[in-house]
């Protein structure tokens, strides 16, 4: 099987670098806006080769799309239409209801597999890519029923090559769950950086008081901009919900604190703390 990777940077080439040993890929291509990162992807093995003009697309058998979803959402409908009969198409983007939207009437809807494998870290581009980042991690597909058969036997077959798990959801409910599990944390992490450098415009201080509660709190605020603009603006419903009780929770934490009441403090705390009951059960399923 032929494979064209679009977007060569952490995810796209954590799938190629992954599926170097695969059995059934015949041949890995990659394609970039960025010729860098196709020397850089071809030199550290995640592609045998880089495609920058993009005419590997009308060859292959699978096309993944690690791009933003922005991208995503722009593209699809015409890669659906220049893609050979039968080939199929998988994104790996963290929104599916507006993606999923755009090619709900297209006539080849059924090649395409709205998917994403929940798995990442703050680094980006090809050099971040390293074997393994979604070994033992959940993969999510929305609307298979709007898939073909074949084409969801292929997305499996890569998420399993992957070592991932597969579940399935509708795309509302995707995006509302990862609102809250997944970008609402994003959003804290930036923001709670651009607090402190407000403040501390002495980066010596932030670097000499920073201690590794901080550095954990605010690891993704490292992530890309180019990547999670356009993820908040496409889940901007569920999200602007999510931060809206979030803000509420803040409040309530403020109100407590500036009237000294300890005991209210404590209990706020104390019900914080069962997150740890349910992630202790996650990290053991």
């Amino acid at each position: 099987m032929n494979i064209t990777i679009v977007g060569l940077g952490l995810m796209g080439g954590c799938v190629g670098l992954d599926l170097q040993k695969a059995s059934w890929v015949e041949r890995r291509t990659g394609t970039d806006l960025q010729a860098a990162h196709g020397e850089t992807a071809v030199s550290c093995g995640l592609v045998d080769a880089f495609d920058p003009d993009g005419t590997s697309l009308a060859l292959a058998d699978l096309v993944v799309l690690a791009i933003p979803v922005n991208a995503v959402r722009a593209l699809l409908p015409q890669m659906l239409e220049s893609v050979k009969p039968g080939a199929v198409i998988i994104d790996l983007g963290s929104t599916k209801s507006a993606i999923c939207k755009s090619v709900t009437t297209h006539a080849n809807r059924r090649q395409y597999v709205a998917a994403h494998p929940l798995a990442g870290t703050e680094n980006s581009g090809p050099k971040a890519a390293f074997s393994g980042l979604f070994k033992g991690k959940v993969n999510i597909i929305c609307e298979q029923e709007r898939s073909s058969p074949e084409a969801l036997a292929v997305a499996m077959s890569l998420f399993s090559e992957l070592g991932m798990k597969t579940i399935f959801m509708e795309p509302e409910e995707h995006d509302r769950h990862v609102a809250y599990v997944s970008h609402l944390s994003h959003v804290s992490s930036f923001l709670l950086s651009q607090t402190v450098l407000d403040i501390e415009k002495d980066e010596k201080n932030i670097f000499n008081l920073a201690g590794s509660g901080f550095g954990s709190t605010v690891r993704l605020a490292k992530s890309s901009p180019e990547m999670w603009a356009p993820i908040f603006e496409q889940n901007a419903e569920y999200l602007g919900q999510a931060l809206a009780e979030y803000i509420m929770h803040l409040q309530r934490f403020q109100y407590f604190l500036m009237k000294r009441n300890t005991r209210e403090l404590f209990s706020v705390l104390k019900e914080a703390n069962k997150i740890r009951k349910v992630l202790d059960v996650s990290a053991g399923d």
